[in-house]
């Protein structure tokens, strides 16, 4: 048997994208959102309502990053949620995170997020609150990589967002190979 909810926005899992941005001045900023995730191969789409500080600055440099939210930077990644751009300008110095200049992008990097996708503005529409942007690259720092140079997940503790509780949850553990368990059926 199964309970029906009616239309709300319960997916699992949702990502916690930190989109960081560059004011009018070039001051760093960050948002917490959760309504986003990859919609081509080098294209992401995120919810954002062009009240936001965050909306203001992406239509006007035409860039912005994405970065996930993980473990160790759980506290930081909720204020810059629930506190806004256009109210405290100093977000960034408040959570203490350490942002530096994207070489690919006019929008910022933060250190101390390990995972961050380098975006350019496709397209954002007032109507519907969709950011698109091409990903032009993808950097990763060295501390979340395995020997074998790539995103190691063991390493990296990427957070969800679970809509239901209103809390933050860590993926867990491997139970499976993509493109080869579904063999066994064939």
């Amino acid at each position: 048997m199964r309970k029906n909810f009616g239309a709300k926005a319960i997916l699992y899992p949702m990502p916690v994208l930190i989109i960081g941005t560059y004011d009018e001045n070039g001051k760093p900023n960050a948002m917490n959102a959760a309504w986003g995730g990859i919609s081509e191969e080098t294209e992401i789409s995120v919810c954002i309502s062009d009240t936001h500080k965050t909306a203001e600055n992406v239509i006007k440099a035409g860039a912005f990053t994405v970065s996930i939210a993980d473990r160790e930077n759980i506290v930081a990644a909720d204020y810059v949620g629930i506190v806004s751009g256009n109210k405290e300008p100093d977000k960034i110095a408040k959570c203490g995170w350490t942002a530096e200049k994207s070489e690919f992008v006019d929008a910022p990097l933060f250190r101390d997020l390990p995972l961050a996708l380098e975006c350019k503005l496709i397209s954002y529409d007032k109507a519907t609150c969709r950011l698109v942007g091409e990903i032009v690259n993808v950097c990763a720092d060295e501390s979340i990589l395995g020997a074998d140079g790539k995103i190691d997940l063991d390493k990296f503790s990427p957070v969800t967002y679970d809509p239901v509780h209103h809390t933050y949850r860590v993926l867990g553990e491997v139970v499976g190979k993509a493109f080869y368990d579904g063999k066994k059926i064939k």
